[in-house]
């Protein structure tokens, strides 16, 4: 969520990649919300998931994907497309690690851990807004998603390599 959320750079994207204004804006806005409302909808087949670990690391990977994508294709609808993928992988991966996360800590750590999950979900995106400013400040708006997107990748890939034993994890 920090390198892989550009929420900041949504007015510039409106006005500057795709040409648009407010409405423009509204709609790069929703597009996340609309995914993950879809996907939610559709996630009866999760429980069914085994192989956990794998599955958060494979839509995490496919944020990513995304969000690379939306920084490279100038297309309206396909920008709106990759923010809906970004939200509905959002909901399975927050579904699968909350899952993990109460099967995984015992009842006397649970609130605490629970306590600091929380603060990465609601500090981590507020940190990527800040990141994604910076780097297009310095950059340019594609870039700063592009590389925001390929870091979330990245970091995926360094974390399964410190902990192989994630992507075999079952439920």
């Amino acid at each position: 969520m920090v390198f892989g959320l550009p929420r900041a750079l949504f007015p510039a994207m409106a006005l500057t990649v795709y040409h648009g204004g407010p409405r423009t804006f509204g709609l790069l806005s929703a597009a996340p919300g609309a995914g993950a409302l879809v996907m939610a909808v559709l996630t009866g087949w999760i429980d069914r998931v085994h192989r956990q670990g794998r599955l958060i690391a494979l839509v995490v990977i496919g944020w990513g994907a995304a969000m690379t994508l939306l920084g490279i294709v100038h297309v309206l609808w396909f920008g709106l497309l990759c923010l809906a993928v970004a939200g509905a992988t959002d909901v399975i991966s927050t579904i699968l690690r909350n899952t993990v996360l109460q099967n995984a800590i015992t009842d006397e750590f649970r609130s605490r851990i629970s306590s600091v999950q929380m603060a990465v979900v609601t500090g981590g995106p507020r940190l990527g807004d800040a990141e994604a400013g910076v780097v297009a400040s310095l950059t340019s708006t594609e870039i700063s998603i592009v590389s925001g997107g390929i870091a979330c990748i990245v970091g995926v890939l360094l974390l399964l390599r410190w902990r192989p034993s994630f992507w075999n994890h079952e439920a």
